[in-house]
This record gives structure tokens, sequence and C-alpha cells, in this order.
């Protein structure tokens, strides 16, 4: 009982923002027209089963005008079912992608927010593929919503129409006579309904129940597989100068291996599912006929009334077996829940996990900083105070180790493991700040977008954009800023710093970050750099990390760090 509770809260959790947002009103009136539409439908059946019971009659008794008559009541009866039928189809496609939407759009903007896609991966390790449970999860989770709610909707409203039409159905055989005692059950076919179908739903919940479990497991390991060819296609070229499409090939056949066990116990628990289903399916075709074979024979009561109790029966014990009947789909929405509000509570344990250190803007032009830097473990990394002065150019060394990038990501107020205090120049905030970093990022799309970026690219002017290509020695994209591709494989190393450098001539940020941001140069190229950069962005201050001595000569002061603990940085 109290999981059953905990799920109810996990997805009101999950439904309800969609309805309180902007827009809640029309999505609570549209679902509501959809639930029309499914009372429609069932009135339609309803209208059908007595309609069954006077075509059968009249066929028994040979009644030509009143079959023809029937046949005309079915046409009419079939065409209003297939419009409300289509008409719901469509209306409920309309209403999952706009559900959909707008999941998408905050579960994405919660990702996005406080740089949480970020410390995710250093905070988090049991929030698996973010990616997929945006993607895929939230898809499932609009699909297996509302497709259940209109269907159990529409179930309660077929359990109440044909529970009376049951009722009514079950007056010549609730009397009867069993070891020479005589016995009234009112409304017997449908307690036989409710007993029949009650047993179902038991003995369904016994052999699905771990379905659950193994749901939420096959999404992860589908996810961690497909995660696994993305990194192999993104990293082909390095991939293939080690050689080790043999090692990668192990891996994927391992991480496809775990899918397949996993897809394998599923079968192995489902064929169990799907064999009691169906045995019970075929017996309910004959319970409502040894149910009224006795007064049938004796002429008590017509053929149609037969065919129509038998068509209510059914109706009447599918809507109580609504939750067996969809057991394994049930058990995936389980999962689909639970793995999205698993990644709601790691996004806000994220959002919590701000820097301790103490942020706040300085009244003059100077980075004050005095802080103690950890690791995820809480190991001290780094404990440093300094000043860095506006217009004063520094360079950050230090052996490897010693919390140099990660002393970049606590001025960047993207790490989260710090304390102290960081006062942060009205310049870097007014006129920006940018960080570039050994690995620059280059999104998929056109060069136009990688050059601007983090800018959008509607803001630079192409001129702008050529001349910066130009002055980093990429002359050869200058014209070809329409061109999209996969910019990160299709440059070098090398081509992609200096790409990162044309940024920086782009911007023009009054505090640039260099951390190592020329490594994959030579030095003739990485003085060249550095020399355009001072000559361009005469008003910008650069902070680099670097272990080349030449980078001295662009710097007026160097700080050594040293380590405070001994793991890597």
């Amino acid at each position: 009982m109290r999981k059953a509770w905990i799920f109810l809260k996990q997805l009101w959790a999950l439904t309800v923002p969609y309805f309180k947002s902007t827009g809640g009103r029309w999505a609570l009136a549209f679902f509501a027209f959809l639930v029309g539409l499914s009372f429609v439908i069932v009135e339609v059946n309803v209208r059908l089963s007595y309609w069954n019971n006077r075509f059968f009659t009249a066929l028994q008794e040979k009644n030509q005008d009143a079959f023809w008559a029937e046949i005309m009541v079915f046409a009419q009866l079939a065409a209003v079912f297939i419009t409300i039928a289509v008409l719901r189809y469509v209306l409920q496609q309309v209403f999952e992608i706009r559900w959909r939407t707008w999941l998408t759009n905050h579960f994405v903007e919660r990702w996005t927010t406080a740089e949480a896609y970020y410390k995710l991966q250093i905070t988090d390790g049991r929030t698996d593929n973010p990616d997929q449970r945006i993607s895929e999860d939230l898809r499932l989770f609009v699909e297996r919503t509302l497709g259940l709610a209109i269907s159990f909707i529409t179930n309660a409203a077929t359990l109440a129409s044909f529970a009376v039409v049951l009722w009514s159905l079950s007056a010549p055989i609730e009397t009867f006579t069993l070891a020479g005692t005589e016995f009234t059950i009112p409304g017997l076919l449908f307690w036989a309904a409710l007993v029949y179908s009650a047993f179902i739903t038991w003995v369904s919940h016994l052999v699905g129940r771990k379905l659950v479990g193994l749901n939420f497991n096959r999404e992860r390991r589908e996810a961690d597989f497909r995660f696994d060819l993305v990194r192999m296609r993104e990293n082909a070229e390095a991939i293939a100068l080690y050689g080790g499409a043999e090692v990668e090939r192990g891996r994927l056949q391992s991480r496809f291996g775990q899918v397949r066990q996993n897809f394998m116990a599923i079968i192995n628990r489902q064929k169990f599912l799907v064999g009691v289903q169906a045995a019970f399916d075929q017996a309910v075709v004959l319970v409502p006929y040894l149910i009224i074979w006795p007064v049938y024979f004796i002429g008590n009561v017509p053929f149609g009334h037969m065919t129509q109790t038998a068509g209510a029966f059914g109706r009447v014990q599918d809507a109580f077996s609504w939750f067996a009947n969809i057991y394994s789909t049930l058990a995936e929405w389980v999962a689909t829940v639970q793995r999205l509000t698993g990644f709601i509570a790691a996004l806000e344990e994220a959002e919590r996990k701000a820097c301790a250190a103490t942020r706040g803007t300085a009244p003059g032009s100077d980075w004050s900083v005095d802080v103690d830097v950890r690791l995820p473990n809480d190991t001290l990394l780094l404990s440093t105070d300094f000043t860095l002065k506006a217009g004063e150019n520094v360079l950050f060394t230090g052996v490897s180790g010693s919390g140099k990038s990660t002393l970049f990501r606590v001025l960047a107020g993207i790490w989260p493991f710090a304390d102290g205090r960081i006062a942060v120049p009205v310049s870097a905030e007014v006129k920006g700040r940018l960080f570039l970093p050994q690995k620059p990022y280059v999104p998929v799309g056109s060069l136009r977008a990688a050059v601007a970026y983090p800018a959008p690219e509607s803001d630079v002017s192409d001129d702008v954009l050529r001349l910066a290509l130009i002055d980093v020695g990429l002359p050869a994209l200058a014209d070809r800023l329409d061109d999209e591709g996969h910019w990160q494989n299709r440059l070098s190393g090398g081509e992609l710093q200096r790409l990162a450098i044309a940024r920086a001539l782009v911007q023009k940020p009054a505090w640039l970050f260099l951390d190592e941001a020329t490594s994959a140069m030579d030095e003739d190229m990485e003085r060249r750099l550095y020399q355009i950069l001072k000559d361009r962005l005469p008003d910008t201050t650069l902070v680099s990390i670097g272990h080349r001595s030449s980078l001295k000569a662009f710097h007026d002061r160097e700080v050594r760090l040293s380590p405070a603990a001994l793991a890597a940085e």
C-alpha cells in the first residue's frame, strides 16, 4: 500500500504541472472533450448490444422486415462509431504532442539551468543517460499516461453501462434450485463476471509483478548500448589510430549482451502472463453460455437474448479485468514514472549543489579569490588566495594534479565543491567573461553557428566571423560559413583550438580564461595567436593555464599552484 501511495505522489508530481501551466485550462478542456468522445463510443456499444438482441431474434423468427430494418440501424451506428473513433484518435495524438512538447521544454530547461547537466556528471552516479530520459521516457510517459487514463475512464463507463444491461439480462436465471433448495441471486451474471475478473487480476499480479523492475532496467540497458555506439562514432579517428576496434567490438557486444539478458528475462516472465491471460480469454467465451444454457434450452429466452447476454458478459468482464489485461503496459508505465521522478530528484540535488564559496560582485575592477577547492569525495585539492587585476595578464602554472583546471571551474561558478569567497568585478558581469577549455566544444550545424558560439549566429555579422577565421590561420574556412557538418570530427585538435580563439575575437570579453587552449598547436602558432589576442583585444585581460615557458612573454605575472591533496586532477 505504501508503494502505491508513493507512486501516486510521483505521478501527481509529473502530471499536474502541465495542467497548472499557461494554457492548462485549455488542456483540461481538451482532455474533457476526449473523455466525452469516449462516452459516446460507450453509448454506441450499448446500443449495439440491444441491436444484437433484436437482430438475432429477427433471424431466429425469420422476420425479413425486422432483419432489413436492423441492417439500416447498424449502418447508422457503425457510421457514428467510426467517425467518433477516428476523431478521438486524431485529437488524442494532438494532445500527446502538445503535452510532450511542454514536458520536454520543462525538463530541458531544468537540465540546462544552473549547469545541472554538468553537475549531474560529477555529483550523481545513479541517474544514467539523462538524454534518453528526456527523449524516450518522456514520450513513453505521455503516451502511456494519456492512453491509460482514457482507457480507464472508458472501461469505467463501459462497466457502469453494461452492468445495468447484464443485471437486467440476469432476470431469467437469477432464481435456481441447488440440492433441493431454491436460491435467488439478483444480478447473477454481473456477480459471476466480477468473481471471474477478480480471480484473473489476482493471478496476473502474482505472475507479472516482477516486470516493473525488468522494464526499468530495460530502458537503462538500451540507453547504455546506444550511448556506447554514439561514443564510438564520435571518437572514430582516435579509436582507429589506437587500433582499438577489437576492444570496442567487445565492449559493444558486452553492452548488447546485457540488453539481451534483460530482454530474455522479460520474455521468461511475460510468457507466463500471456499464457494466463490467453487461457482466461478463451474460457470466458463459454462462461456466459454455461450459465444461461438451462433456460435457453427450455425456451424461456430467445436466441437474441442469449447472444446479447454473452456480449454484455464479455464487456463487463473485460472492464473488470482492465488491470489484468494491460498488466505489462502498466509495468512499463510504472518503470517510466520511476525513471523520470528519479531524474527530477537528481536535478533538484544538482541545483542544490551550488558552489559553497560565497560569490559577489566587487565594486572595483579586480577578481578577489580566497577558496578551498575540494574533490567530490571531499578531499582538499587546493587552497589558494589571490587577486586578478584588470589589465594584468596572469599565467597559472603547476604540476599536473595541482588543481589548475578545477580552479577555473570554480571561477566559472560550475564546480560545486569549493568554499571560501569569490568577488567578481563589475567588468566581468557587464562586458562578460569567456572560458576556453583545452578541448573545445563545437555544435553540429553550420560553420557560422560554430564560430559565433555561444552567441546566436544572427547576432554576429559574416564579415566579423570571416575576419576572425583569417586572423587565427583558418582562411580556407572563411568562405564556408553556410557549410553544415560535424565540425568536432572534421577539424584537427589544433584547428579546433584556433576556432575557439576565433570565438574570443568575436565575443571580445573583458576577461578571457584559457585552460591550455593552445596546447595542440606548435609554439610559433601559439605565439602568433597570443599576439593577435593582445592586438585585437587590448581591453581584455588574459588569464591562462599553461606549461610552456614561451607563454610567460605574454603574461605580466605567474602564479604557481601547489596541490594540497594526492588526488589526481
